[in-house]
């Protein structure tokens, strides 16, 4: 089945993909470990990835008003978290997040790269009260990898923390650390500045040492009256992949302003993996509660031209 995008994206000229999870999971599934250590064990266990929440399709079914549907159809993707969360400013418990990850590779000439969606974000349905403050965070960010460097722009909402509302955005950016300090000590294979979603030390104020606040970046975006009710909000980020900058970023009728010297995330390049193109998606629990991140759809676009 073809998807239409719908009048809520707007596209770069070239569509790489357009996921109607109404037909399927699309490619988009959860993160596991590396099994490349001895044994056919993962790699390192300073972050428990086999525990994390579950990436599903969902009719968004609730006890009390049934079947939600999609913002177009039945289905969308839903990204959980378990009923597990740490501290603001411990590394993150395992269960506390769900995660949600596709992977491709970046088309021939592509200078600049959009990705779009339509989110909603809620607690729950298991006790009293509407739980907005039981999700911590939710964001997205893509893998990206040159011949030179592997970097991780991306845009991370908090919206509360210890069961306070923040609801700031802020956006992934470079960091000084160690590789050693930024997995937590472990001598794993990670390097500073990969995987910001869950490495780098964290704040108490849930910031991490790999992101900064948008100046104008407060927003309180909708999670109605009801604890059984979706609004689906519209998210888009433009990267200029010739520069490894920032380019736009838009939610809902919000338009934010990245300063002129931001930047991603910026790694060595790793072997083998040069021309990555893996977006994700997250949502962080801030409570023993579960918490959910649901996308509608998904499209991906390109600009191409001449390299400079």
């Amino acid at each position: 089945m073809t998807f239409f995008p719908s009048g809520f994206f707007d596209p770069l000229p070239r569509i790489l993909v357009a996921d109607d999870f109404d037909n399927g999971m699309s490619g988009w599934l959860d993160l596991r470990p590396n099994f490349v250590a001895p044994g056919f064990r993962e790699h390192s266990e300073d972050i428990d990835l086999i525990h994390w929440g579950p990436t599903m399709l969902s009719s968004a079914t609730f006890a009390f008003g049934g079947t939600h549907g999609s913002a177009s159809g039945t289905y969308s993707l839903k990204l959980s978290s378990r009923a597990a969360a740490g501290p603001a400013d411990e590394p993150p418990a395992p269960g506390s997040m769900g995660l949600a990850i596709k992977r491709l590779s970046v088309p021939r000439d592509t200078r600049r790269l959009r990705f779009e969606a339509l989110i909603a974000h809620k607690a729950e349905q298991d006790r009293p009260g509407l739980g907005v403050n039981d999700l911590r965070a939710f964001g997205m960010f893509v893998d990206l990898q040159d011949s030179e460097h592997r970097y991780m722009p991306g845009v991370r909402y908090v919206n509360a923390v210890a069961g306070e509302p923040v609801r700031r955005w802020q956006y992934y950016s470079p960091t000084d650390a160690t590789d050693e300090e930024w997995s937590y000590g472990a001598d794993g294979w990670h390097k500073a500045g990969i995987d910001p979603q869950w490495f780098g030390e964290r704040r108490a104020d849930g910031s991490t040492v790999a992101t900064t606040w948008f100046e104008d970046g407060e927003q309180h975006l909708i999670y109605n009256e009801s604890d059984d009710k979706l609004n689906w909000t519209p998210f888009s980020l433009t990267v200029d992949v010739v520069g490894r900058r920032y380019e736009e970023f838009r939610v809902g009728s919000r338009s934010f302003r990245f300063p002129e010297d931001a930047r991603p995330t910026l790694a060595p390049a790793y072997n083998d993996i040069e021309g990555l193109l893996n977006p994700v998606f997250f949502v962080e629990a801030d409570t023993d509660r579960r918490v959910s991140l649901f996308l509608d759809s998904v499209l991906i676009s390109a600009e191409q031209g001449e390299r400079a």
